[in-house]
């Protein structure tokens, strides 16, 4: 055997153990998400934790303090069962609403009737608080699906 064909053979073993090492690794990073953030489908888009004015526990100032919820993909989801909670475990539970493709709906905190861009919470008491605090959307099976803070964190 020359040694051009030694090296033929032993470039052409070295190149295939490769391509199989490649082909077994390069699905399984593939599937690891190594902690990359990925966009949720349905997302706290806004919140308005200080209502305007005076904090009178009015039911006006108490519905001016609101989150709301987006849903950003192109079918609609059923939020029953799933919880909307601040950091002092205040918590408001969906029935069964469904939120249209790219749409949004605002959680107010006070009393008013359920429509399919307003729902509110019938509390007389202010959920949010105006320097800190932390909304956090939970799915039905109690999965954070996204949170949004505001101020410095008490936790």
């Amino acid at each position: 055997m020359s040694a051009s064909s030694t090296t033929r053979r032993t470039a052409t073993t070295v190149l295939t153990a490769g391509a199989m090492v490649c082909a077994v690794a390069l699905p399984a990073s593939a599937a690891h998400d190594g902690g990359r953030h990925r966009t949720p489908k349905v997302e706290i888009s806004r919140v308005q934790a200080d209502s305007s004015g005076r904090d009178d526990r009015t039911n006006r100032s108490l519905n001016a303090e609101w989150v709301e919820i987006t849903n950003t993909t192109r079918h609609a989801v059923n939020l029953k069962g799933w919880t909307l909670r601040n950091e002092d475990g205040h918590r408001y539970r969906f029935n069964n609403v469904r939120l249209a493709s790219r749409s949004s709906i605002r959680i107010h905190t006070g009393e008013g009737r359920d429509t399919r861009t307003d729902l509110y919470q019938d509390r007389h008491t202010y959920v949010w608080d105006n320097r800190s605090d932390t909304a956090t959307l939970r799915d039905d099976r109690g999965r954070t699906v996204d949170n949004e803070s505001w101020g410095h964190h008490r936790r």
